[in-house]
C-alpha cells in the first residue's frame, strides 16, 4: 500500500471477549473492523461509543458502524467498517449476530503531547519526567529557581505531588481540601492561587519546553478534612457500613492496650513499652488471647440469641403454625442482623417450622421439638464461633507481624517504645470523642449521631484483588487486621453512581476539573484500589476539558491481564514501572527490553497491517518517591549506570528529585520538611544550591538528551540481552530506517565497590558494524570533600562523589577504552573488538554504530527498489546503476500479467507440485525440509 495513512485491521471472531487485551492506536490512524472466518456470510452489526464526527464522547452512547464494500460486490471477504481515530481516550466496541451480542473489546488511542510556543509534538517515547514533592518547593515565588534544576538537566516533564492543602500528617498524599491550593505556597505579601500555578505551567511549556502533570487522589482524604465532618456519609462509617462494627470494637480494644503497654501496666505480664524479642511478642499474643478476646466476645455479633429464638419457635408451635418448605435443599441457617447488634442474628422461622415437626400437639412433643431446634441453633452458633476464632487468629498474626516490622526488623522504621504517638498498631478507624472505657465506647456504635463519625481509614492489602473493594460487606479485611493502614486518611465511599453519594461525586468532579484545567496530565495515585467506575467517570470529566490528557498510573496488580482491564477502561497512557524491582543488573537489562521497542532486526512494517495486542506503554523510572534509597539499597556508584540503562528503554522514562544529587536516604513524602536546592551555574556554591559539579547532574543532561534523540529519530528497536558479565549490561537501540545503532555499555554497582570484589579484568566486547563516535563516556568518581552531613534547611546529597564526563569523541580519545581493533569476519561481517581499560563500577560508555560501508551500500540499493511499495524507504536509499532490466520494471505491472496458475507457483506450492517440475521444496541442513515452496515457504 503506497504512502497514505496508517491503517490497522481488527478481525472479529465469534464469542471473542477481548476486554483483557490491549489494542493501542495513535491519532490519525484508521481502524478497520473485518469479519474473521467464523463470521463470514452472517448478519454482523458493529457498535462503538467512539463519537461520530462533531459529537461529544458519551461512554454509554453506542452507534452502529456501516459496512463498506470496496469491490462493489456483496462479498464478506473484504468488506469492512472503519473508524478514523482523531481523539485520544478509551473506547469500546462490540458486535452482534442478529440480536445476540457476540463479542467485543476496547481500543486505547494515545494523546498527542505538544510543547514550546510553536506547539511541536513531544513523542511519548521521548518523555523524561522528574517527580518533585510539592511541599519541598517552598513559597511559590521561589519555585522557578528550584524547578530550573530539572530544565538544566534535560527533563521535559515535571510531576508534582498534590499541590492542595495537606492534612495533619503532612503526607503529600493525605489532602485536607482537594479544591484549595496549599496555603504554605503563599507568603505575607501574596496569596498563591490556581491561576498563578496555571501561568507557571504555561510558561514552562512555552519557554522551557516542559509539560507538567500532577496527582489525582480519589481513594481517600485526610481525617481532618473539614468537608468530611459536614458530610460523614462520604466515608465508610458504622451507620452506612454496620458490618464494620466488630472490627471497630477490636480496634478500640487494641488502642486501649496501646495505652496500657505505653504506661508500663503490662510489664508484669511480660510486655514492656520497648518490644525487642520473641519473648515479648509471645507475651503480647497471650494478653490478647487471654485478656482481650474473651472480654470482647466478637462472635456475638454473628450469633443468634438461643433462648429468644427457642421462645419464639415455641410460641409459634403452640399456636399450631405449620411451616412450608418450598425447596428441599433449604436448610436452617443464621441470617445476619443488618445492624450488627450482639446476638441480633435470626433464623427463618418458616424453614424451622418445616424442619422440626412435632409428632403430636401435646406439650411433651412440642418440648422435644424445641430441644431439637435449640440443639441446631447451638450448632450454628458454634460454627460462627469457630469462624470468628479464625478471624481473630489471623488478626493476631497480622498484628504481631506489624510489630516485628515496625519495632524489631533491620529494614523497618524502628519506631522505638510503644506510645500513643506510635501505637502498637495503626488505628483502623477515626474516634473524635473523649476516651472512655471499652464498654462505654461500645454503646456509641448504635447511636447514629455518633456512629456516623467512626470512619474506616484507607490503606492497602497485600495480594488482594484490585477489582474488589475491601471495605464493602463480604470482606473481613478490617476484622482480620489485614490492612496495611494509613492512619491519616479516611477511605471514601462512592457507591455505584453519583446518586449514591452526591456530595462526594460533585466535590471530586470539581477537583478533577481544576486539575485538568491547569495541568497537561494526571497521575492516578493508588489506581489499583480506586473503584474503577469512579476513575472512569472522573477521567471522562477531565478529557472534556483537555482532550490530549496524559494519564499515568501506578498500578500494582502483579498481573498483565488485570493491568489491561484498568488501561482499557481508563485509557491510561503510561504505566509506572520501577527499575528498583530488579534484583540484579541482568534483570534491569531485561526490563529495558520488556517495556518497549521492537526486536532489533525486525522488518520495516507496511502501513496496512493487522492490529496486534500490545503491552501497556511504560513510564520506566529508575526510582519513584515510594522506593527505598538506591544508595542504601545498592551503592552510590550505581546511580549513573542504572540511570543510563533505564534511559535506553524505548518508552517514557523518569526519576525522582534527589536521585541525581545522590541524596543518601529516602526523601519521605510524610516527614520531609526541608526545601530542594536551587540552580546556580556559578563555580562557588552555598548551602541549598546545585550545579553540574553536583552528583550526576551533568551525566543526567547527556543521558536525557540521548533518550530524547533516540525517541525522536525512530530508534524504535531495542535489545539488551548482551550480558558481558554479571555487572556489565549492554543495551542496543537501533533505527530500522537509517540502520544506525546506539550501544550503551554500563558497569553497574549493585554492591559497594569499596567493600565488595569487582574484577579489574573486564572481558573484551565485539560490536558488529563501524563505530562512528563515542556519544558519551562517564565515570562516577570520588573527590576530596568533607563527609556528608544532613543539611537542616535543604535536601542535600553526598558531596564526595561526582563524575567525569566526555561527549562526542573518537575512540582514540577515550579514557575508558584501551584499544579498538577492526576484525573482518568472513566476506560480509565487519566487527569492532573493544578492550576496556577503565570501565570501573559506576561507568558508562555509549557508541554510535553504523553498518560497514559494503552493507550500507547494499541496504541503500535495496531501499531504492522498495520505494515503489512505500515512500518511507526513501530515506537512506541509493541509486542502483547496475540493476538488471527486470528490476527497473514496476512490480505492479509484472504482477498484473500473472495468470492464476503462475500466481500459485509464485506464492504457494507443496512438495508434490514442485517435484512435478523436477524441483522440490528447500531443504535446510540440520533442520528439516520446508513444507511449502513459493513465498509461503
Amino acid at each position: 500500500m503506497p504512502g497514505g495513512k496508517e491503517t490497522r485491521l481488527l478481525h472479529l471472531g465469534e464469542m471473542e471477549k477481548l476486554d483483557k487485551t490491549l489494542f493501542r492506536l495513535e491519532q490519525g490512524f484508521e481502524l478497520q473492523f473485518r469479519l474473521g472466518p467464523t463470521l463470514q456470510g452472517r448478519p454482523v452489526t458493529v457498535y462503538t461509543n467512539y463519537p461520530a464526527s462533531g459529537e461529544v464522547f458519551d461512554r454509554h452512547k453506542f452507534r452502529t458502524l456501516s459496512w463498506h464494500n470496496p469491490t462493489g460486490k456483496e462479498d464478506d471477504s473484504d468488506k469492512y467498517c472503519k473508524l478514523d481515530l482523531q481523539i485520544s481516550g478509551s473506547y469500546q466496541y462490540y458486535f452482534s449476530l442478529g440480536n445476540e451480542k457476540s463479542g467485543g473489546g476496547y481500543i486505547v488511542v494515545d494523546p498527542i503531547l505538544r510543547v514550546g510556543a510553536d506547539n511541536h509534538v513531544l513523542p511519548l517515547d521521548c518523555v523524561t519526567l522528574q517527580t518533585y514533592l510539592a511541599k519541598c518547593l517552598g513559597p511559590f515565588h521561589e519555585w522557578e529557581d528550584r524547578l530550573k534544576v530539572a530544565k538544566e538537566t534535560g527533563y521535559n516533564m515535571i510531576h508534582f505531588t498534590p499541590l492542595q492543602t495537606l492534612g495533619l500528617s503532612r503526607s503529600c498524599y493525605s489532602l485536607a481540601d482537594q479544591l484549595e491550593v496549599n496555603p504554605e505556597f503563599s507568603n505575607h505579601n501574596k496569596k498563591c492561587t490556581w491561576s498563578d500555578i496555571g501561568a507557571l505551567v504555561e510558561k514552562l511549556k512555552n519557554e522551557w519546553n516542559m509539560l507538567c502533570i500532577t496527582d489525582v487522589v480519589y481513594n481517600h482524604t485526610a481525617t481532618n478534612s473539614e468537608w468530611l465532618r459536614m458530610h460523614p456519609e462520604c466515608g465508610y462509617n458504622l451507620v452506612n457500613s454496620p458490618h464494620l462494627k466488630p472490627a471497630w470494637v477490636l480496634d478500640r480494644a487494641l488502642w486501649h492496650l496501646t495505652g496500657m503497654v505505653a504506661d508500663g501496666k503490662c510489664i508484669a505480664k511480660g510486655v514492656p513499652p520497648l518490644i525487642e524479642n520473641d519473648l515479648h511478642l509471645n507475651c503480647l499474643r497471650k494478653i490478647i488471647y487471654e485478656d482481650i478476646y474473651p472480654k470482647l466476645k466478637l462472635w456475638e455479633f454473628f450469633q443468634v440469641d438461643v433462648n429468644k429464638a427457642v421462645q419464639q419457635f415455641k410460641t409459634l408451635l403452640t399456636q399450631g403454625k405449620m411451616g412450608t418448605k418450598s425447596d428441599p435443599n433449604q436448610h436452617l441457617q443464621i441470617l445476619q442482623d443488618p445492624d450488627y447488634r450482639r446476638l441480633g442474628c435470626t433464623v427463618d422461622m418458616n424453614i424451622a417450622l418445616a424442619t422440626f415437626i412435632p409428632h403430636s400437639n401435646g406439650p411433651a412433643a412440642i418440648e422435644e421439638c424445641c430441644n431439637w431446634f435449640r440443639k441446631r441453633i447451638e450448632e450454628l452458633n458454634a460454627e460462627q464461633y469457630r469462624q470468628t476464632s479464625h478471624h481473630q487468629e489471623q488478626a493476631v498474626n497480622c498484628l504481631v507481624g506489624t510489630v516485628v516490622y515496625e519495632r524489631i526488623a533491620c529494614n523497618g522504621p524502628k519506631l522505638g517504645p510503644i506510645s500513643r504517638k506510635h501505637p502498637l498498631v495503626t488505628r483502623y478507624f477515626t474516634y473524635p470523642f473523649k476516651e472512655l472505657t471499652v464498654e462505654e465506647e461500645e454503646t456509641m456504635i448504635h447511636q447514629p449521631d455518633k456512629a456516623c463519625y467512626f470512619m474506616a481509614h484507607n490503606g492497602w492489602v497485600m495480594g488482594d484483588d484490585p477489582l474488589r473493594n475491601f471495605a464493602e460487606p463480604g470482606s473481613n479485611v478490617y476484622l482480620r487486621r489485614e490492612l496495611i493502614c494509613w492512619g491519616d486518611s479516611v477511605k471514601l465511599r462512592y457507591g455505584n453512581k453519583p446518586e449514591d453519594c452526591p456530595y462526594l461525586w460533585a466535590h471530586m468532579k470539581k477537583y478533577t476539573e481544576i486539575t485538568a484545567k491547569y495541568f497537561h496530565g494526571v497521575r492516578l495515585d493508588n489506581c489499583h484500589s480506586t473503584p474503577i467506575h469512579v476513575a472512569e467517570y472522573m477521567l471522562d470529566t477531565a478529557r472534556k476539558l483537555r482532550a490530549d490528557l496524559y494519564v499515568v498510573a501506578e498500578l500494582f496488580t502483579g498481573n498483565e491481564e488485570l493491568d489491561n482491564i484498568f488501561v482499557n477502561r481508563l485509557g491510561i497512557t503510561s504505566l509506572i514501572r520501577e527499575a528498583m524491582t530488579a534484583y540484579n543488573s541482568h534483570e534491569e537489562g531485561r526490563l529495558v527490553y520488556r517495556f518497549g521497542g521492537e526486536p532489533v532486526g525486525s522488518f520495516v512494517q507496511p502501513r496496512l497491517r493487522p492490529l496486534m495486542p500490545a503491552i501497556a506503554h511504560a513510564l520506566f523510572m529508575d526510582i519513584t518517591h515510594d522506593n527505598e534509597c538506591p544508595i542504601q539499597h545498592r551503592s552510590a556508584y550505581d546511580a549513573l549506570p542504572s540511570a543510563m540503562i533505564v534511559s535506553m528503554a524505548c518508552c517514557a522514562t523518569g526519576s525522582t528529585k534527589g536521585y541525581d544529587e545522590l541524596v543518601p536516604h529516602q526523601i519521605s513524602v510524610v516527614s520531609e520538611e526541608r526545601f530542594y536546592a536551587k540552580w546556580n551555574p556559578a563555580a562557588h556554591l552555598t548551602s541549598g544550591e546545585v550545579n553540574f559539579q553536583t552528583g550526576i547532574l551533568a551525566g543526567r543532561l547527556a543521558i536525557n538528551r540521548l533518550h530524547q534523540e533516540l525517541g525522536a529519530k525512530g530508534f524504535n528497536q531495542a535489545r539488551s540481552e548482551d550480558q558481558v558479565d554479571e555487572d556489565i549490561v549492554a543495551v542496543t537501540r537501533h533505527c530500522p530506517n537509517t540502520h544506525q545503532s546506539v550501544v550503551a555499555v554500563c558497569r553497574t554497582a549493585f554492591r559497594d565497590p569499596k567493600t565488595c570484589f569487582y574484577s579489574k579484568e573486564v572481558p573484551e566486547m565485539c560490536i558488529p558494524g563501524k563505530i562512528d563516535e563515542v556519544v558519551l563516556e562517564a565515570r562516577t568518581i570520588e573527590r576530596s570533600a568533607s563527609p556528608y552531613k544532613k543539611d537542616l534547611h535543604f535536601i542535600n546529597g553526598l558531596p564526595n562523589f561526582t563524575m567525569e564526563l566526555r561527549e562526542h569523541i573518537q575512540i582514540k580519545d577515550s579514557k575508558i577504552i584501551k584499544q579498538a581493533g577492526t576484525a573482518i569476519k568472513g566476506p560480509n561481517e565487519f566487527v569492532q573488538e573493544i578492550e576496556f581499560e577503565r570501565l570501573t563500577p559506576g561507568s558508562v560508555i555509549v557508541f554510535r554504530v553504523s553498518l560497514d560501508p559494503k552493507a550500507q551500500e547494499a541496504v541503500g540499493i535495496l531501499r531504492n527498489h522498495l520505494i515503489q511499495f512505500s515512500s518511507h524507504f526513501k530515506s537512506g536509499s541509493l541509486p542502483d546503476d547496475h540493476s538488471p532490466p527486470i528490476l527497473k520494471m514496476p512490480f505492479s505491472s509484472i504482477a498484473s500479467k500473472l495468470t492464476l496458475a503462475e500466481l500459485n507457483q509464485v506464492l504457494y506450492r507443496c512438495e508434490a507440485e514442485e517435484q512435478e517440475d523436477g524441483g522440490g521444496c528447500y531443504n535446510i541442513p540440520n533442520w528439516s525440509p520446508l513444507k511449502y515452496a513459493g513465498l509461503q515457504g
